[in-house]
């Protein structure tokens, strides 16, 4: 897979299947999309997805997009969503973009996908210019799960309730993050429970404060773990985000490693203790919960 940054015109050699959207998750309904263009893989046809990054919170990075995407797409194009592109005509959207630059020969999109000044185009309209343009148009049902569409919003809630499972059930994969190991109070050590310190990337969406049920890959291997998502109000005044895990059966050094955390299941929401005392007496329950959780006990 290569991947471009900016939709300025690219020497494609050969004609596009394109698909183009926020792909925030990369969730089940946005896999229908993916699998399509890849339907349309040829030696003369090249899959392209066409990812806008609207610079917000974000449940996906773009290092795990890509790491998601290697191996299946062709081509993987990431632009910031800026004003001149907000403001584009719409007809000039489907001829400039999708036409000259992408050299689309099938557009692959939601039901919902809108595009150009205002809104204006919308499936509806890539339909309309179609035979003109030389294109076919795939316009794919979102997924659902229990009636529900599927969505990036609807994802976010459900980690906005610490539903991780359900999360879990409309990405089609854990809810999860990645980071480097960071040196911090070494409180854990000295309490006899070790963790490891990962700070979010910029704007990942942590879910809700609190404890989980953790797995964690350190070096290819998986453990299992539990994890607090926070801000450690017991220990520190910094409002730092945080995610704390101590992995069951792990003795080695972490520190400036990458380490990959999915979650699993909420045990409980983030507290700030009385004494460090209490917060010791609370860790420990929380291990048994994981150890119960894991079948370890």
């Amino acid at each position: 897979m290569q991947i471009i940054t900016g939709i300025e015109p690219h020497q494609w050699k050969k004609s596009t299947a394109v698909t183009l959207g926020k792909f925030d998750g990369l969730h089940r309904g946005h896999q229908k999309l993916v699998n399509r263009i890849m339907e349309y893989k040829s030696p003369e046809c090249d899959s392209v997805l066409c990812a806008f990054d609207m610079g917000r919170e974000s449940l996906m990075t773009k290092d795990e997009r890509r790491k998601r995407l290697e191996g299946k797409i062709d081509y993987l194009v990431e632009y910031r969503f800026t004003k001149e592109l907000r403001e584009m005509e719409a007809e000039d959207f489907i001829d400039q973009i999708l036409c000259d630059n992408f050299h689309a020969s099938h557009i692959v999109v939601g039901t919902d996908f809108s595009f150009g000044y205002r809104k204006k185009g919308d499936a509806a309209m890539l339909a309309a210019f179609a035979e003109s343009r030389g294109y076919t148009l795939d316009v794919i049902e979102k997924e659902r799960y229990q009636g529900r569409v599927i969505s990036s919003s609807y994802i976010r809630e459900a980690l906005s309730r610490g539903e991780v499972e359900l999360a879990g059930e409309l990405l089609g994969y854990p809810y999860e993050m990645s980071g480097v190991v960071e040196h911090g109070r070494r409180l854990g050590r000295t309490l006899g429970f070790p963790t490891m310190n990962i700070e979010p990337r910029e704007h990942k969406i942590l879910p809700r404060f609190g404890v989980y049920a953790c797995r964690v890959q350190i070096g290819g291997k998986w453990y299992d773990a539990i994890g607090n998502a926070g801000i450690k109000p017991t220990v520190t005044n910094e409002h730092k985000r945080l995610l704390e895990v101590f992995v069951f059966g792990y003795e080695g050094d972490t520190y400036g490693k990458e380490i990959r955390v999915q979650f699993c299941t909420f045990e409980r929401p983030e507290t700030k203790f009385d004494s460090v005392e209490e917060l010791k007496n609370q860790v420990m329950r929380d291990i048994r919960f994981g150890e119960e959780y894991f079948g370890k006990i």
